[in-house]
């Protein structure tokens, strides 16, 4: 700041609130319309795994949360096999937040060093940050080190442009882990539904904070520690006006007014 003044500061800080509005636009618009086309909302699942995104938030990695969301889209009525297949891939091939922020951090890079990039360069480094972010892991500081080798693969932006950024990445690596995690969520879900492995009472019944018959399940349910039981009492929101409702024989189940 004493050398080139606060004007430095403020772009860093216009990089780091596009960043976030960006990864907000694409959580709620582009992951929401999805959901919203699979049958499901985006809201309901971000407040279904909301224990797992503030431990995400803490951590900065989105590896600290997969046991546990591995659980959660199971509980939600993933078939297991799709679930452990889905997630671990998607942890190396479907990081949202990492190819966002890579892809704004080059274009930065190459406005502050006034490295002019025409439309092919552009394309180019667009599609080399979205096969560079596929190897990329899901622990703190990775997509820095990623942007790293994805520029040195496109020699237009320098690389030691890098260094200009790097006192604000710990303020982008929350939302990253956290775009990232969201993706994960949501691509179980649909492809579940796409394989037609999910099931969709018992969905509501998991966003709702209903607990299911083990008839239903065919697994005893899961002890839980009493503060995580208190934290998933039933969702009195409009949305979860209906209540689950089995059979003695657990066979069939309807969604009746409580």
């Amino acid at each position: 700041i004493g050398k080139y003044g606060i004007g430095s500061v403020v772009n860093l800080a216009m990089l780091v609130a596009t960043f976030y509005l960006t990864a907000f636009l694409f959580v709620f618009g582009v992951l929401g319309a999805v959901c919203r086309y699979n049958g499901f909302s985006i809201f309901s699942l971000i407040r279904y795994i909301k224990e797992e995104l503030l431990l995400v938030l803490g951590t900065s990695s989105s590896e600290a949360a997969l046991p546990s969301l591995m659980e959660k889209m199971e509980k939600a009525g993933a078939k297991r096999s799709v679930v452990g297949l889905v997630i671990p891939t998607g942890y190396s091939f479907n990081l949202d937040g990492t190819n966002i922020y890579m892809t704004l951090a080059a274009l930065f890079i190459a406005q502050a060093t006034n490295t002019d990039l025409s439309i092919s360069d552009q394309v180019l480094l667009l599609l080399v940050a979205m096969l560079s972010s596929k190897g990329a892991a899901g622990v703190t500081g990775a997509g820095f080190i990623t942007l790293a080798a994805t520029l040195s693969v496109v020699p237009t932006v320098p690389v030691a442009g890098m260094a200009l950024i790097l006192g604000i990445d710990r303020f982008m690596s929350e939302c990253r882990a956290l775009t990232n995690f969201v993706g994960n969520a949501v691509a179980s879900l649909v492809v579940a539904r796409w394989e037609g492995e999910l099931d969709q009472a018992h969905l509501q019944a998991a966003f709702c904070g209903h607990q299911l018959a083990e008839t239903l399940t065919g697994q005893p349910p899961i002890a839980r520690p009493p503060s995580q039981v208190a934290a998933s009492r039933p969702d009195k929101s409009p949305g979860c006006s209906q209540a689950l409702t089995i059979d003695p024989q657990g066979s069939k189940q309807r969604f009746a007014g409580r």
